[in-house]
């Protein structure tokens, strides 16, 4: 039994209605995003299939790998797509303190063009009621998510993967990807499939 649910229910985007977790629009909008880089090879990788497709979409990124890969991280804003805060150290909300997280989403932001827009993804989906208030106070709009890939699940098919990442997609889904070295296995099948589908069914790509 999985621990995630592919698809965002109503009830939560209500539930939870500070965060974002779609943006719905009368022109066919979707908007794809990759967690957890930059990483070597995968994002490069990744960059490739978007500029093919002449496809913009925004990376949370994690601050230690901004350090570690700053090449990387360059060619993702040279490119036009735009960038999200994911923590420095990819801290899960649930098991850190307030404090120490606050620290850490701003040891990120640290790195981050400071011209660009205050988006914030917590790792996991996990942060506290109390963290969520006080990243918003901090001018961040919380990125959440209509559509998961689940490519980080390894026990689960490319296959499988593909159909997470298509079969409930509607206007404005906000889709999660990662461009990861664990996610890379179901990453490589799903992504350049995925947008075929959604060219056929009329989808067009925007950052947020």
């Amino acid at each position: 039994m999985s621990h995630y649910w592919i698809k965002t229910s109503s009830f939560i985007k209500r539930l939870f209605h500070k965060q974002v977790w779609s943006i719905p629009n009368n022109e066919q909008k979707i908007y794809l995003t990759f967690d957890d880089g930059p990483t070597p090879e995968v994002t490069t990788w990744v960059l490739s299939v978007l500029k093919e497709n002449n496809i913009k979409a925004t990376f949370f990124c994690i601050g230690k790998n901004i350090e570690n890969n700053p090449d990387i991280f360059n060619q993702i804003i040279s490119e036009g797509h735009s960038l999200g805060n994911h923590t420095f150290n990819h801290l899960n909300g649930w098991n850190t303190s307030t404090k120490d997280y606050i620290k850490n989403i701003e040891l990120c932001e640290n790195l981050l063009p400071k011209n660009k827009s205050k988006l914030f993804r917590p790792p996991y989906g996990k942060i506290s009621i109390k963290q969520s208030r006080l990243v918003r106070r901090l001018g961040y709009k919380i990125i959440m998510w209509d559509i998961l890939s689940a490519d980080f699940d390894q026990t689960i098919s490319p296959e499988k993967c593909l159909e997470n990442a298509t079969q409930k997609v509607t206007t404005g889904s906000i889709i999660v990807f990662h461009d990861s070295v664990k996610a890379y296995k179901n990453l490589e099948h799903t992504l350049p499939r995925a947008i075929v589908h959604y060219k056929e069914r009329g989808f067009v790509f925007d950052v947020l």
